[in-house]
């Protein structure tokens, strides 16, 4: 091997190196945060999705019961519990 031949040959292990870093890190990389980003955006949406149904649900009882500040706390306990039932049994189906 030619000493002539060395400085070219380093330069295409430079590019090769370039290649592959490319082409197995960076690029699945990409791909990885874009995907998370789409979740955590639909994570997002669902929540608030979650949030204003049991606001709706909240408004919806309140306009059942008879006024008074006992009725509204009862109704509020009573939405809490029925969205914290809901949100167990979401958990508890995810984790299956």
């Amino acid at each position: 091997m030619a000493t002539k031949e060395i400085p070219q040959l380093t330069q295409e292990l430079v590019e090769i190196s370039k290649a592959y870093l490319m082409q197995e890190t960076i690029e699945p990389a990409k791909q990885l945060g874009r995907t998370a980003g789409i979740s955590l955006a639909g994570g997002m949406l669902i929540a608030l999705g979650a949030l204003f149904l049991v606001l709706g649900a909240n408004q919806a009882f309140l306009s059942l019961s008879d006024d008074g500040r006992l009725w509204v706390a009862l109704v509020s306990l009573l939405t809490a519990v029925v969205a914290l039932a809901f949100a167990a049994l979401a958990g508890w189906r995810a984790s299956k």
